[in-house]
């Protein structure tokens, strides 16, 4: 079965051996994404619902090149370092994925790779190959 690797272009997807989504037949899974820029720097500081709109748009654009699309998604996952911020993410999820309606789970974890980085999200898309 062909396998389809997505980049994002970081360094550290070569250093760390990670591709940011990969495709094989009619599954895509998208790695943890967060809310940074094309040069790698976290948007939205202090405010966790931006931040997952602009990570929601970074999982998009991987399914996007991988033939996919938020409509096809089936599963998030959603990582926050603050629980108490579930709201404002839990909103800016639901303007994403309102008719698609994918099984979902938010943790609480102590932190992501960067302290500024306030939500990390995963995605599973399934589409007809």
């Amino acid at each position: 079965m062909a396998r389809k690797r997505v980049a994002s272009g970081t360094e550290w997807e070569s250093k760390v051996g990670y591709s940011r989504a990969v495709r094989v037949g009619d599954r895509i899974e998208v790695s943890g994404t967060t809310a940074t820029d094309e040069s790698g720097e976290v948007v939205g500081h202090g405010d966790p619902g931006e931040q997952a709109r602009v990570a929601i748009g970074n999982v998009e654009s991987a399914l996007l090149e991988a033939g996919s699309g938020l409509g096809d998604v089936v599963r998030t996952r959603l990582y926050v370092t603050d629980v108490d911020d579930w709201e404002a993410i839990g909103r800016a999820h639901g303007e994403a994925f309102e008719d698609v309606g994918p099984a979902t789970t938010m943790v609480e974890v102590s932190g992501l790779v960067d302290p500024a980085m306030l939500v990390e999200i995963e995605a599973i898309a399934v589409v007809e190959e």
